[in-house]
């Protein structure tokens, strides 16, 4: 067959007839073909490698360019987004290069990587409303797809969930088991998400007459929800119902319930939101509002693709629906 066809092939190209792929698979299974990476980037313009950057500030050793660290991978949140990009990815041959960029000199490497071509763009998961990485990206124009909306609003495609959705189906869940004594356990006050997942819940509460909603504040680790969850029993003793803003909170709420003698669901319904894998680790199990993260990651990777292909194309917003998951917490 030819050699574009070949070509197209191997660059993983939906366009060709999957009797041809298999042919050519097969040939190339037979003869150990490897695409010479350096040729194609020569030919193409492009690495092949994209950048996976969590941009958070951590307070750590500001000489350190790129270090694992346990509050972001010990997550199951990132976790579920590695997975999503690398399904995506892999089939098409892009590998990803995981960055975390925790401070200027960590950003200065993204940023640096992406100048010199080493990776063709970046799949952004930024979490502080005064990042400064989104502007650095837009000012340079580099090409970037972020995992919710960036803030400021700036020219970028990305991806996000309908979290006010999301919290409007946890009150929705709570009203109809007969719950009107709710507190939540919100994240961080500065987080987008968070933020919007609680207006959904109080707003939806307040349309069926309940006019409090008393909230205390976590910063979405399991810790944080057990200490978020004593000081609502001290403000809301009488609580029947709680609404934590992800399931860690959520598994931390139900270890001080139980530590108190309160029995979930039926003193105090807990409803988290993720459907995480601590969901389903929880004992009982989380009834939880579902965000599609795997789906979300793997479309932020198609959009950064279609991106490359068409860098003059307007940017896209890619916005997913919630879910409520039903088990046994409520």
């Amino acid at each position: 067959m030819s050699r574009a066809t070949v070509s197209r092939v191997v660059n993983g190209s939906p366009t060709v007839a999957e009797h041809l792929q298999l042919a050519v698979m097969r040939a190339i299974a037979t003869v150990g073909y490897v695409p010479n990476r350096a040729a194609r980037q020569l030919m193409t313009g492009r690495s092949g490698v994209i950048a996976l950057v969590t941009s958070i500030e951590l307070d750590v050793d500001s000489q350190s360019l790129v270090r694992p660290h346990p509050q972001i991978y010990g997550d199951p949140f990132f976790g579920r987004i590695v997975d999503g990009v690398l399904g995506y990815l892999a089939p098409r041959r892009v590998h990803p290069l995981i960055m975390l960029a925790e401070n200027a000199l960590s950003r200065s490497a993204v940023l640096e990587q992406m100048r010199q071509h080493a990776v063709d763009g970046a799949l952004v998961v930024s979490t502080d409303p005064a990042d400064p990485l989104p502007a650095q990206l837009a000012e340079e124009e580099l090409p970037a797809v972020f995992f919710a909306q960036p803030k400021p609003h700036l020219p970028f495609d990305y991806v996000d969930l309908a979290h006010q959705d999301g919290g409007r189906l946890v009150a929705e869940r709570l009203i109809k088991l007969g719950r009107r004594r709710v507190a939540a356990i919100s994240g961080p006050a500065n987080l987008n998400a968070s933020e919007s997942r609680i207006d959904g819940f109080r707003n939806a509460m307040a349309r069926h007459g309940v006019g409090y909603v008393a909230v205390a504040q976590g910063n979405f680790t399991q810790a944080s929800g057990e200490l978020a969850m004593r000081d609502l029993l001290l403000q809301e003793p009488d609580v029947d119902g709680v609404f934590a803003a992800n399931d860690l909170m959520a598994v931390g709420a139900l270890h001080v319930l139980a530590e108190q003698g309160r029995r979930v669901p039926e003193d105090v319904a807990v409803i988290g939101f993720d459907d995480s894998s601590a969901a389903l680790a929880a004992r009982p199990q989380l009834t939880t509002v579902r965000q599609p993260v795997e789906e979300m990651a793997a479309r932020m990777a198609r959009l950064l693709l279609e991106r490359l292909d068409d860098p003059e194309r307007r940017p896209q917003a890619e916005l997913f629906d919630a879910e409520l998951i039903v088990r046994s917490s409520a």
